[in-house]
């Protein structure tokens, strides 16, 4: 397949770009919500205008209320979303917790679909228990009790957590924390009890939790899928995400290469335009190339996840590694090519390298999927 966009996809990418040009702006939405220390990190009345526009409902089912487009389309919003560093819950809902409620049951559904939809609810997920990435690995346990669970055990770095109206939780139902089966995954309401959220503002100013379950009761009704068969839906949830996450970071590599050269053009020194001298067109010329090789690879892999390809894994991971080193060479470049102006707050291209810098850590850095890429392959 040709790794561009085919009509209907170009008619979404205008669209999301306008309107996150307009609506999601650095100034109107980062800055703002920063500077009063929300406490969510994000507006929830541009939450609802993404309801209103259908971005919601991307990768809902047409059957569910949705639109039931994949993941280009998806990482077209999200491209846009990283390009404006909008902040935003659309990676957390309407992607990741979307995926995984794909394989809930209709009741499921149709409890948590429509808010989601509307605009109305934000979905968080819970997977991580440490300060890296590594799904293979769950501890938190969830355990028998009447005709439901009791869930214990701490998560960290639940993007959005403290303002989700749900989580997706992934916890191990039977077996060592190490195996691959024997897992389960739970939507827990914000209203369960004995959940508690320790939030923490990250370094692009959203909101993360560590969420510790002290026992939380759930009724069987709350299973996403089979119980101890939810490995499966894990990683197709976390496949949707990574995708995701590198489309948001191309998104960011884009905006923060524009940015830079359009400082080129008007910054002069010794009487001349920057733009001008060899050595900053050799390094702009050598950043454009990765950040269109970044966005290609992307595409590719968004393609194969839509298709059901068996090698759709491996080329997320190939997507994620090499996003998150084009992204950071683009973020990097940028600010040395400002100069000392880089440094402030008063320029937004160090805005770029905080959120490059917390997606490099959302759902595995490029060094977690350089050693994934190399072990699907058979090394």
């Amino acid at each position: 397949m040709p790794l561009y966009h085919n009509d209907d996809q170009a008619m979404l990418a205008d669209s999301a770009s306008q309107f996150m040009a307009e609506e999601g702006a650095i100034a109107k939405q980062l800055r703002h919500w920063r500077d009063r220390d929300c406490k969510d990190g994000f507006g929830h009345g541009l939450w609802k205008q993404f309801g209103e526009m259908g971005f919601t409902g991307i990768l809902v089912d047409e059957d569910d209320g949705g639109l039931g487009m994949g993941h280009v389309e998806a990482g077209i919003v999200l491209t846009e979303i990283g390009r404006n560093l909008t902040p935003s819950p659309f990676l957390t809902s309407g992607v990741l917790a979307a995926t995984a409620l794909k394989h809930g049951a209709s009741d499921l559904k149709g409890r948590y679909l429509p808010g989601l939809i509307s605009g109305e609810h934000v979905f968080a997920v819970a997977v991580d228990e440490g300060g890296k990435h590594r799904p293979e690995r769950i501890a938190t346990k969830a355990e028998k009790s009447g005709n439901g669970f009791k869930l214990s055990g701490q998560k960290d770095f639940v993007v959005y957590g403290a303002s989700a109206d749900m989580l997706v939780v992934a916890a191990r139902t039977s077996g060592s924390d190490d195996d691959a089966d024997g897992i389960t995954l739970f939507a827990v309401s914000k209203d369960a009890e004995n959940m508690s959220h320790n939030s923490v503002r990250l370094v692009d100013s959203s909101m993360a939790t560590h969420t510790k379950f002290d026992g939380v009761e759930l009724d069987g009704d709350a299973v996403i899928g089979e119980v101890d068969g939810g490995r499966e839906i894990l990683n197709a949830m976390l496949d949707a995400g990574r995708v995701g996450s590198a489309a948001e970071g191309c998104g960011v590599a884009a905006g923060a290469f524009d940015m830079t050269v359009d400082y080129l053009k008007q910054r002069k020194q010794f009487g001349k335009l920057i733009g001008e001298f060899q050595a900053l067109q050799h390094r702009a010329s050598h950043l454009y190339s990765e950040v269109e090789i970044a966005h290609a690879v992307t595409i590719k892999a968004q393609q194969l996840l839509d298709g059901g390809s068996e090698k759709a894994s491996l080329m997320v991971s190939v997507a994620k590694a090499k996003v998150g080193k084009a992204a950071s060479l683009s973020v990097k470049e940028g600010v040395q090519m400002h100069g000392g102006i880089g440094m402030t707050d008063e320029y937004d291209i160090g805005l770029y390298m905080k959120r490059d810098r917390a997606l490099q850590e959302f759902l595995g850095d490029h060094y977690y999927h350089t050693s994934r890429v190399a072990e699907l392959s058979g090394y």
